[in-house]
């Protein structure tokens, strides 16, 4: 058949091809991670997505959190009183990354939960442990939710007062 003939089956053609194009090249996947690492008391998450158009790429990553706090003096020394308290909340940090080549290679950071111990005279409030548990990540722009981080646990501790 030749095309030229029939112009509207060129066009239907040339849609078709299009549309077949265009649905392979946005097929959001990451090839690498997520993955998690504890950097002190924080968990950094990091990835590589490909399968991405041109846009900003919207991201949260999230975890529960379990922390402990305690008064301790400027000195870092252990007081008479031993004034502690336990958070657990849920942590969240989101970002926006620029996609190059139709990928995304980034990482966003979360910290432990905030304390609202309130410490006496010259005392401070300090972080003795925090215990992250199902970290994840989301791609909020291509409906990516919840995918479980490599390590979706980690722990962080120090010297605690008795």
């Amino acid at each position: 058949m030749n095309l030229i003939k029939h112009p509207n089956i060129a066009l239907l053609a040339l849609a078709c091809a299009g549309a077949i194009g265009s649905a392979s090249a946005a097929s959001p996947h990451f090839i690498k991670g997520p993955t998690s690492a504890l950097n002190s008391s924080e968990v950094t998450v990091s990835w590589k997505e490909a399968g991405l158009g041109n846009a900003n790429v919207d991201y949260r990553a999230s975890a529960n959190s379990t922390a402990r706090f305690q008064c301790v003096n400027r000195g870092h020394q252990c007081p008479q009183a031993s004034n502690k308290q336990d958070v657990s909340n849920p942590v969240f940090t989101d970002g926006s990354f620029k996609v190059k080549n139709g990928t995304v290679t980034a990482f966003l950071t979360l910290g432990p939960p905030t304390s609202t111990l309130v410490c006496p005279g010259n005392q401070v409030s300090e972080l003795v442990r925090v215990m992250y548990t199902e970290i994840a990540l989301s791609d909020l722009t291509n409906g990516l939710i919840d995918v479980p981080a490599v390590a979706d646990t980690q722990t962080y501790s120090t010297t605690e007062c008795p």
